[in-house]
């Protein structure tokens, strides 16, 4: 599970208590959480005070907000920077491991209001949203170069790495998805395409590859609005890859993705 908790929760009344309940429900093998503040009261991080009320494991380190927890044992932690990569190495039942990461990129300039608000622009002023007036691509860089350093690209083990990207999927800005969303362009956006050239997996695009039957939408089911009045920009922005090894015994296939809520309530918005 991958899942931007909103500022610990506490935007919502009894906001914690229900990030338990549908974690509790759901029950993951793991989850990557962003934004696991401080809970409003003497509890605390979101993430950690989830995985003591479930009798699991976390880890969040010296990040403010990065978290990842999990009812399997952690071997390793692994840190890459406080607010863009914590990682951990855990084992399941079968005594199998495998790695896994929680991150987040810069929210500024978030490319869909950067076309609504100027629909004219060029491709290439469009795309200066991810490496100019954000530091989208330099973050994601430096977090694969980490990987790469640390010899986590090349693992023999599969290797996961999800979390709040703040930017859409070249695989879901198309020419199909532009003729249906008003503000995209099919366009090789470059945090998606370079997690694809590193050789990573988009799990819930290879599931669901059409965009526009399965949009995925996870910015935001709660706002239909933006917050200036604007049109929202509804993006699939919180995404999990997947990196299997070459030489392993054993790999992670993706055989079912879900967003929730349930993707039934977008048949009423497009």
């Amino acid at each position: 599970m991958v899942w931007n908790a909103w500022r610990g929760g506490n935007e919502v009344e009894q906001g914690p208590e229900k990030v338990l309940a549908v974690i509790k429900e759901e029950s993951p093998d793991i989850v990557l959480m962003q934004e696991s503040y401080d809970i409003d009261d003497d509890r605390p991080t979101l993430g950690r005070w989830i995985a003591g009320k479930l009798g699991w494991n976390s880890y969040q380190g010296t990040s403010p907000h990065l978290c990842v927890l999990t009812p399997l044992e952690i071997k390793a932690e692994f840190f890459h920077d406080d607010w863009h990569g914590v990682g951990v190495r855990v084992r399941d039942t079968s005594e199998r491991t495998f790695v896994a990461w929680s991150i987040w990129l810069d929210y500024r300039a978030y490319i869909t209001w950067e076309l609504r608000d100027k629909p004219d622009q060029s491709d290439e002023d469009l795309l200066a949203a991810e490496d100019l007036r954000s530091s989208r691509l330099p973050e994601a860089k430096a977090l694969l170069s980490h990987l790469k350093n640390e010899n986590q690209l090349n693992l023999d083990v599969p290797l996961l790495v999800g979390g709040d990207w703040n930017t859409p999927s070249h695989l879901d800005w198309t020419l199909d998805a532009s003729r249906v969303y008003r503000h995209r362009r099919p366009l090789k956006l470059p945090v998606s395409t370079l997690m694809h050239d590193a050789g990573f997996i988009d799990a819930f695009r290879s599931i669901h590859p059409n965009p526009v039957q399965h949009p995925g939408i996870t910015w935001s089911p709660m706002f239909r609005t933006a917050q200036n009045g604007g049109d929202q920009g509804f993006e699939r922005i919180d995404r999990l890859y997947v990196k299997n090894p070459t030489h392993g015994e054993w790999t992670l296939q993706p055989v079912h993705t879900q967003v929730l809520p349930k993707e039934t309530i977008w048949q009423n918005i497009f």
